[in-house]
């Protein structure tokens, strides 16, 4: 079913996010979501319905890392994130690719 809804339909727009950490334009499936809730909670939201606003990295190590340095999901979320919290978000990182 290569991206068409029916015979003689458009083809479905796929959602493209950025990456914050490499700044690629991806397809959103292929992104993690970063969120902070309304109650101003940070987590990784992995199904990507969580309310709240959101971030995008890619499922990458190296891009949480370069996010964590740099800053800039702090900055896109409006909120400081702590150390605890990235070293959650790595963990949940590595253990999805270890499955």
């Amino acid at each position: 079913m290569s991206g068409t809804t029916q015979k003689g339909m458009k083809p479905r727009k796929i959602p493209m996010r950025q990456c914050l950490g490499c700044n690629e334009h991806k397809p959103k499936a292929e992104l993690i979501r970063i969120v902070r809730s309304p109650e101003g909670e940070v987590s990784l939201d992995l199904t990507g319905k969580k309310s709240g606003r959101g971030a995008y990295i890619c499922r990458d190590l190296k891009c949480l890392k370069k996010v964590r340095k740099s800053g800039r999901v702090a900055h896109n979320l409006e909120c400081e994130i702590s150390p605890e919290v990235y070293d959650k978000m790595e963990a949940e990182l590595t253990a999805g690719d270890e499955a």
